[in-house]
């Protein structure tokens, strides 16, 4: 595995690991669903990628939003199943599993009034996101619901959300309240935005995380998880009360 990576990333990758972490919860690795991965060889060489990092376990999360991604959890154990079969052909040791990132629209809260099935991981874990730039009206809302229905929530990569720059205290608040919080791991060296690397240090300083995950689409974002692994706050957070390992 460590040959794979050198090919394809060069021979600075030697150290990669991330087997403390056993588990990834936030990828988009199932083919063709999503903006993620276009087909099933994308989804193998994703698969062998995040093996040769040190995971024992994927946790696949496609996005379902009402008016782009429209997926079912129907749909997404059937990718579930299809890549499954593939990595135990190509006799990859991955473990394989799926829950859905759900986008918090009008859409995603009618499912909840309605007690629409959601996939969920781990300990009735659901992971949502938000608009990237605009606060959503109906996020304390959506919270209460999810908590009043026995789910734990855990807010998708909060540092990436840029209404909460300069509001630091209601990511606090929000946490206050139940929610837990899911940092990229990329986030650590600026993939996104020096923001985001700054909030994402901050979260870490003040041990406000409580999964990490690589949120996937593409061998690109495996490739600067490399990059991640000789930054400093990556021990910051591997040091934090993590809880991928229990997945």
């Amino acid at each position: 595995m460590i040959q794979f990576l050198k090919d394809l990333f060069g021979a600075a990758v030697e150290e990669a690991s991330l087997a403390c972490l056993e588990v990834d919860m936030h990828s988009h690795i199932l083919p063709g669903l999503d903006d993620g991965a276009e087909n099933l060889e994308q989804s193998l060489e994703l698969v062998r990628a995040m093996q040769a990092l040190g995971y024992r376990k994927l946790i696949m999360t496609p996005h379902i939003m009402s008016d782009f991604y429209r997926n079912t959890p129907a749909g997404i154990r059937e990718r579930l199943r299809m890549l499954q079969h593939a990595v135990a052909e190509a006799k990859i040791d991955m473990e394989l599993a799926c829950a859905a990132e759900h986008y918090l629209d009008e859409g995603f809260v009618n499912k909840l009034e309605a007690k629409e099935e959601l996939l969920t991981f781990g300990d009735n874990y659901l992971l949502f996101e938000t608009s990237f730039l605009n606060e959503p009206l109906n996020l304390k809302e959506a919270v209460f619901l999810m908590r009043t229905q026995g789910y734990k929530p855990v807010l998708a990569h909060p540092e990436r959300y840029s209404y909460f720059y300069g509001k630091y205290h209601e990511l606090v608040a929000l946490r206050e309240k139940g929610v837990l919080f899911q940092i990229n791991l990329n986030s650590l060296v600026g993939y996104y935005s020096g923001q985001a690397r700054t909030m994402a240090e901050r979260l870490v300083d003040d041990g406000m995380v409580d999964f990490l995950g690589t949120d996937a689409h593409t061998i690109k974002h495996i490739a600067s998880v490399h990059k991640v692994l000789n930054c400093k706050y990556i021990h910051k957070a591997l040091a934090l009360n993590l809880r991928n390992n229990q997945l």
